[in-house]
């Protein structure tokens, strides 16, 4: 909390200098932008047992940043309000809490940060998000994205190249309605936390999260994008990361794939899953040990792209979870970077194994339609065999209507064992998303 305090006392400190010395820039150069959204989620399970869920919910998030001042200084902040407009059911088994959570509306800060920037250097300090962290996104599919209290600090030296240091200490999840030392290992109500839609592993007396120290560094040039990174979930996991794919020019028009992927985790008896006795899938461990391999083959046609994924996660004996992936900020929201991840889950969910994936996107009408079909394989040492099938339908509108955008995901999963599905009987998910972007 101390820490939290002094952050955001910083924060403030320097707001009200920038404003003392403020002029006209500050405001003519900022900007403000946001979206405009309303969803319809609805879980249909096949199970006898199990109630399908439903949650309609409306939602407006405001982005704002000041111009800049004292030679590179701005401020951000975003604002996020839900409401579902009493539309939920009285029984909380019948509602998809993952879009908002049980209640009827949540209003929250999810952003509020000071930035300096200048040339090669970018420091940001306070509530922000990292949308294009792959182990600490934004999880960016509900209407609030995750939001990190964090300092971070990134050099640019030659366009395309970034190297980064960060520190995070608490995180705000897509239901939540502030900031918690937790993650979404800990149960729903952890600390006053509204947290839905999570693993909910740990107890309730598990220590809280310290939260994350991350280094790395990442480059884009021409067909190559490739990064490597370096995790360390306080008293959860180190976790080393790279990832790398290359786009083969032709001129033909065809123009092959080639992408690897690598994960290794390392951790001590001080993890928080063995000090509790916490299983994952079943298991506990004396330590964390994770070992992850992927790769990808694909080719880019005109308007589309076809990519064939492999990821296979190692047996560990006596690892928790039987050599789980330990993901903080990602399990069970499906929205980690291994290659075969769907939309429902992947092998972080799942557990230890391998897995198979197929994708086919292709654009229409002048990229206003996007079509997206995809169907994985996943055969897990604890969560026995499934698959999933995907389609996803993106339409944006033009002229008048522009930033207005109409989206369809739909997922079935089958298969599996150990209530992977409930009652292990078939699972659709159904999100339908209107959104308007300014």
């Amino acid at each position: 909390m101390l820490k939290q305090r002094a952050l955001a006392a910083m924060v403030g400190l320097l707001a009200a200098c920038g404003v003392a010395h403020a002029d006209d820039d500050i405001f003519s150069n900022g900007h403000v932008d946001g979206d405009l959204r309303l969803y319809n989620f609805d879980r249909l399970y096949a199970s006898k047992t199990v109630s399908n869920a439903s949650a309609l919910s409306a939602g407006a998030l405001i982005n704002a940043q000041t111009g800049s001042f004292l030679t590179g200084f701005s401020i951000g902040g975003s604002f996020v309000t839900v409401n579902s407009f009493g539309t939920h059911s009285n029984e909380t088994a019948k509602i998809d809490t993952t879009l908002a959570g049980p209640n009827n509306s949540i209003g929250t800060f999810s952003q509020a940060y000071l930035q300096y920037q200048h040339g090669i250097f970018l420091f940001r300090g306070g509530y922000q998000y990292l949308a294009d962290d792959p182990w600490m996104g934004n999880n960016d599919s509900r209407i609030i994205p995750s939001s990190y209290n964090a300092l971070k600090l990134q050099i640019t030296p030659m366009r395309g190249w970034n190297l980064f240091a960060l520190r995070e200490y608490s995180w705000k999840s897509r239901t939540s309605s502030g900031m918690f030392p937790d993650n979404l290992y800990y149960p729903s109500k952890y600390d006053g936390d509204s947290m839905y839609g999570n693993n909910g592993s740990l107890p309730l007396h598990a220590r809280s999260a310290p939260g994350t120290w991350e280094g790395g560094t990442t480059y884009v040039q021409g067909g190559l994008s490739a990064q490597l990174r370096y995790y360390d979930f306080i008293h959860f996991a180190r976790t080393g990361y790279a990832v790398g794919s290359y786009v083969f020019e032709t001129g033909s028009g065809f123009n092959p794939v080639i992408g690897t992927q690598y994960l290794v985790q390392n951790g001590g008896s001080d993890n928080r899953f063995t000090e509790t006795g916490t299983k994952l899938f079943g298991v506990t461990g004396t330590h964390v040990k994770s070992r992850v391999i992927g790769g990808d083959l694909g080719v880019v046609i005109p308007n589309g792209r076809f990519d064939l994924y492999y990821n296979k996660v190692a047996h560990e004996a006596g690892a928790v979870g039987g050599g789980a992936v330990i993901s903080p900020y990602t399990m069970n929201y499906g929205t980690d970077p291994l290659f075969t991840t769907s939309m429902i889950r992947g092998l972080v969910e799942a557990g230890p194994g391998r897995a198979w994936k197929g994708k086919f996107t292709y654009d229409l009408l002048d990229k206003k339609l996007e079509l997206t079909a995809a169907y994985a394989k996943y055969l897990t040492d604890y969560r026995g065999n499934s698959h999933d099938l995907y389609f996803d339908v993106i339409y944006h509108l033009d002229g008048v209507l522009k930033g207005l955008t109409l989206r369809n995901r739909w997922e079935l999963s089958n298969g599996g064992i150990g209530n992977l599905n409930p009652s292990n009987k078939t699972f659709v998910y159904n999100r339908v998303m209107i959104d308007y972007k300014f």
